[in-house]
């Protein structure tokens, strides 16, 4: 699933009911919180479609007490021309509201975004659509912010192959020249919807560390958008990070998953790959999921069509949250359950953003 797939129309405008009330997070869990960098690795801002936004929409940010989020642009499978209405859309909202976002592009944007309380956006592809199989295109995208890209979504495409594409297949010839390209470039590569094949072929080819911005644990439940302890101690071994997601996927069909499953996905994350490699990437939207029956209707059109274009994962019968995180505030609610669980508060801190910080930092070389 994509944080792409959540738009306001399903996502805004929910009561909180018993699923979504934060939790009471400890003082230590809130002081942390405001002093950390708070990083979500793939989290949709749910803009509203008019500008300006109103103030309760730009409250909800400001509450949240993120600091940068990287967001999908361009969907699974949007073209060039509207990949880049959605990219000036996105820079007509930071125009518009400069006080409440700014786009991050080099790695001293962070501390400034934290210093202002400005929410900052780093701009990221899940599809590749938008470059049309030419990997010039990579260099345009990388101007504009685009800071971190994907070679496939979940299926196969001309770079390399998907979750759900044969695992056989894998960086084609083309997507050994894009790996190149965003190397020299300072574009992150992202493998979090890549199959395993794709996954081991851009850590060997890869002179930079890799990513997966959004996932599961396979060894706590098996789906193919979950990787295995392989993979994860693959990625940290090329020095990259592990984001955990917010999706059914972490749960056998039909159960929702729960505050508790979520941190088992992070506890084993934390064994395999270490403290220096694991955050967070929810890949959900900053706001709450809107439960209601149109919402739902809404999300169940939307997932129809995913499985009608071939896209869909297994498991996306479930909405896309997990019962106890469904709010503006779960990375303090992760914090919190970390702290309650023993982790020193410097590992709670590195999983809210430090992590990705450095990771982006030093992929970005600005």
């Amino acid at each position: 699933m994509s944080s792409a797939l959540l738009g306001t129309s399903v996502v805004i405008g929910c009561s909180l009911t018993a699923a979504t009330k934060p939790g009471h997070p400890s003082p230590a869990a809130r002081n942390l919180y405001r002093r950390a960098v708070v990083l979500d690795a793939n989290l949709g801002p749910g803009f509203d479609d008019s500008l300006p936004l109103p103030e309760a929409s730009l409250a909800r940010y400001r509450e949240s007490g993120l600091t940068a989020i990287k967001s999908t642009l361009g969907g699974f499978g949007n073209d060039f021309e509207s990949t880049l209405a959605e990219i000036g859309f996105y820079l007509r909202v930071m125009e518009i509201h400069p006080d409440a976002f700014m786009q991050l592009r080099s790695a001293s944007d962070f501390a400034t975004a934290k210093r202002a309380g400005r929410l900052g956006i780093i701009f990221s592809f899940e599809g590749v659509a938008m470059l049309e199989g030419k990997v010039e295109r990579i260099q345009l995208f990388r101007d504009l912010g685009v800071r971190v890209m994907q070679l496939s979504y979940n299926t196969a495409s001309p770079f390399a192959a998907g979750v759900l594409a044969s695992p056989e297949s894998g960086l084609t010839d083309l997507g050994r020249s894009a790996v190149e390209k965003m190397n020299e470039l300072g574009v992150s590569i992202d493998l979090s919807h890549a199959n395993a094949r794709t996954t081991s072929d851009v850590i060997a080819l890869s002179r930079q560390s890799v990513l997966v911005t959004h996932a599961g644990c396979a060894a706590v439940h098996e789906h193919p958008r979950n990787k295995t302890d392989q993979q994860l101690r693959a990625i940290a071994e090329k020095g990259g990070v592990v984001g955990i997601y917010d999706l059914p996927y972490l749960t056998p069909s039909p159960r929702q998953p729960t505050l508790e499953d979520y941190m088992a996905h992070m506890g084993h994350a934390l064994q395999t790959c270490g403290e220096d490699h694991v955050g967070i990437g929810s890949d959900t939207s900053v706001q709450a999921f809107d439960t209601s029956p149109d919402s739902m209707a809404k999300f169940n059109r939307l997932v129809a069509e995913r499985r009608a274009r071939g896209v869909g994962a297994p498991g996306e019968d479930r909405p896309p949250f997990v019962e106890g995180l469904n709010t503006p505030l779960r990375c303090q609610i992760i914090a919190d359950s970390l702290l309650e669980k023993g982790y020193p508060s410097r590992v709670a801190e590195k999983v809210l953003g430090a992590n990705f910080v450095r990771a982006f930092s030093e992929i970005w070389k600005s």
